[in-house]
């Protein structure tokens, strides 16, 4: 049997609609919905099938886009009841869908706990200019340097996202990162582009949300793990509810290495699942392990092709 790992994307995977195919198509989908909103107090459907502000606020964003690939993730064992995942890997935000999928937290507590995550990143950015900068065509090394030298007169710049080779976002002080535009440019940067967003992800910005996150962890995360999750942080693998705290509070301020996870577990694995909405993680893992072949759930299309393809 081909050993499988379960992964989930983070923020900026999110779309208006995306869910909706499962929404339309499954009472199990519909039943998620419900539990999730009564739980935070939100309208999903609304808050993801309709044109609004709110999907694009942090605080909103990340329960939407972790109940959604918690449903994908669901329909995918009802369908497949005897596949096993060797490892569950998410980026970012999607390392707490990974906890759930692994059974070390209820998707419901999941929710909960990852609204209030986004809520205490938005108030820990809140008056500090807070932004993120994605820079293309550059070696980590150059962007860790120039990152280095800002921090040593006084700006606030840090490397956030390990996405890819020549893919690294940085995040801090949004003046800040305007004004090391030219300079990464300079360094061979093709882009150095600000993204649209009011919080600054992975860095030390955010050390005031940490203890109160670690708070909320102590009382849903559980000692059970199907099998283990890989670490943003560390890229290694965990599977005890005392690693998972810790682990998850120090990725507040810690960069994301997904590009460094994928080649640790691309000789463990033959072959990755993403589930949840859009192909981020799957393009992202055919630029650094071409021959890590990755499929996707997205929809219940998408659903029956992984079905044909590795239940049957």
């Amino acid at each position: 049997m081909k050993k499988i790992a379960m992964i989930f994307a983070g923020q900026g995977s999110q779309a208006v609609g995306m869910g909706k195919d499962f929404y339309e198509n499954s009472e199990i989908a519909r039943e998620m919905f419900e539990k999730a909103g009564e739980r935070i107090g939100v309208d999903f459907k609304e808050l993801i099938f309709e044109e609004n502000d709110k999907l694009g606020q942090t605080a909103y964003t990340q329960p939407a886009i972790l109940l959604v690939q918690m449903i994908a993730y669901r329909l995918f064992k009802q369908a497949c009841p005897d596949i096993k995942a060797e490892l569950f890997l998410g980026h970012s935000l999607g390392e707490f869908s990974a906890l759930c999928a692994a059974g070390a937290i209820d998707y419901v507590d999941a929710v909960e706990l990852v609204h209030k995550r986004g809520a205490f990143m938005q108030e820990a950015c809140e008056g500090k200019n807070a932004g993120m900068m994605a820079i293309v065509g550059l070696d980590d090394a150059s962007v860790e340097k120039i990152c280095s030298d800002a921090q040593n007169e006084g700006k606030q710049v840090w490397p956030a996202n390990y996405n890819q080779d020549g893919q690294l976002v940085v995040a801090g002080n949004k003046e800040d990162l305007a004004s090391l535009e030219q300079t990464f440019k300079d360094a061979g940067a093709k882009r150095a582009l600000l993204l649209n967003m009011s919080v600054a992800s992975h860095c030390d910005i955010l050390t005031p949300a940490q203890e109160p996150l670690a708070e909320i962890m102590q009382t849903q995360i559980k000692d059970t793990f199907e099998a283990p999750v890989i670490s943003n942080v560390t890229t290694k693998p965990y599977s005890t509810k005392a690693e998972a705290v810790d682990l998850l509070k120090e990725q507040l301020v810690k960069p994301v290495k997904y590009k460094q996870s994928i080649q640790a577990i691309a000789p463990e694995v033959d072959l990755a699942i993403e589930f949840g909405n859009g192909v981020v993680l799957k393009g992202l893992n055919r630029r650094i392990v071409k021959e890590l072949k990755t499929l996707n759930i997205s929809d219940m299309a998408s659903l029956q092709k992984v079905k044909e393809e590795v239940c049957s």
